[in-house]
């Protein structure tokens, strides 16, 4: 069989274009974080409120995401992914009224968007991508995870200047749409796959991909793992700033910047990593030493002190970045890697529905054992025991098969 069924356009646009979609739909969930202060205001509504956005975003993926891989065997996955983003440029509109009800279903709805996203990208690399870059490839289309972010941060409080929180949604639905459309040449050749037979997604399809990933070992043991792993992305990202200027007593402007340091370090680590993984370790060792290297900097939280940010702890929040937010892509690329391209998808779906439950359930987990001690120092050297599983997991598992 040919190496390479597609073209040479497909082959090269594939990865710029799955990223610029994740880029979108990535921005679709920061922005409303961004301009928080404004919608919150109108929803008349406590800042804590912005907790619940991000739960309800995130439990809508967990279950869009298994939903997404039966959308794309039946649509394919660049017209899975197009209405995806359209799902979430409505999810953007509904935030954007003054009643709580309709807000909360247009957060719902930016998670239903959010979800089929990665499963369908992971659907178009790994058909058109050579295996011995996978890691490096998938990587790099993970890294519009943070460029979303960053992109959020930039456009959106101009556009909170010039229009208010409504105008910014409406600028964030807008990067949505154009996601939606830049896809466009890319579907005749990889949507051509497409099972119109196949059956609409209902309670069975559904959970085919969770039941697909328990059954594998491997897949099982990574999907365990990637929970860990996204409890101590959500917990270092939702958490550093209120720990260094509650505990530590840092200035706000100073602890912005540290956390800007440490995604930075993300952005940069999910290169390196994959890189590292292609040519060197391997998934699993690199999977090893992610874990590992996240356990040390979680101990070594411990040890931050002082009123100003020396560069041995920028060097620990930049170093803690690159493995808790860097390790997307060489997850994702192993998921797609121990099985055969058709089924990248469902493997993806339903290792990522453990991905969003530990994105759930990580806040209210660190926070709660931040208060039983009063302080988030000891939660974040907590964060080893969960890390010390994965290291146990992932040693233990027949990775020959």
């Amino acid at each position: 069989m040919d190496e390479h069924p597609h073209s040479l356009f497909t082959r090269r646009a594939t990865l710029p274009i799955t990223m610029f979609v994740q880029v979108a739909a990535s921005a679709a969930v920061i922005a409303p974080t961004v301009a928080a202060p404004l919608l919150v205001r109108r929803l008349h509504l406590a800042p804590a409120a912005v907790g619940f956005f991000i739960a309800l975003v995130y439990l809508a993926a967990m279950f869009s995401s298994p939903i997404g891989a039966a959308l794309v065997r039946r649509f394919g996955p660049i017209r899975s992914s197009q209405v995806a983003l359209v799902i979430s440029a409505a999810g953007l509109s509904l935030l954007a009224s003054p009643w709580v009800p309709l807000a909360a279903l247009g957060a719902l709805l930016v998670g239903v968007g959010y979800g089929p996203i990665t499963p369908a990208s992971s659907q178009m690399l790994s058909s058109t991508t050579t295996p011995r870059y996978f890691a490096l490839v998938f990587s790099i289309k993970q890294t519009g995870v943070p460029l979303g972010g960053v992109l959020a941060g930039l456009f959106v409080p101009p556009l909170v200047a010039l229009g208010g929180g409504v105008a910014a949604l409406a600028g964030t639905a807008a990067l949505c749409l154009a996601g939606a459309l830049s896809a466009v040449p890319l579907r005749r050749e990889l949507d051509a796959g497409r099972d119109r037979a196949n059956a609409r997604p209902g309670w069975r399809q559904m959970t085919a991909p969770m039941r697909f990933v328990l059954g594998h070992p491997v897949l099982r043991s990574v999907a365990a793992c990637s929970l860990v792993f996204s409890m101590v992305q959500v917990s270092l990202t939702s958490f550093l700033v209120t720990f260094l200027t509650s505990d530590l007593h840092w200035t706000l402007v100073a602890a912005g910047a540290a956390l800007a340091v440490s995604q930075v370090g993300g952005v940069v680590g999910r290169i390196v990593w994959g890189l590292v993984a292609d040519r060197w370790l391997g998934a699993r060792r690199m999977m090893l030493a992610l874990a590992g290297a996240m356990a040390g900097c979680a101990a070594a939280m411990l040890l931050l002190g002082g009123r100003e940010p020396g560069l041995a702890a920028l060097a620990l929040l930049c170093l803690f970045g690159a493995t808790a937010v860097g390790w997307n892509g060489v997850y994702l690329a192993t998921v797609a890697r121990l099985v055969p391209p058709q089924q990248a998808a469902a493997a993806t779906a339903g290792t990522l529905f453990f991905t969003f439950f530990g994105v759930v359930i990580g806040p209210p987990l660190f926070g709660a054992a931040g208060s039983a001690f009063g302080s988030l120092g000891p939660a974040f050297a907590l964060l080893v025991l969960p890390l010390a599983w994965t290291l146990w997991a992932l040693w233990r598992a027949d990775w020959s098969i």
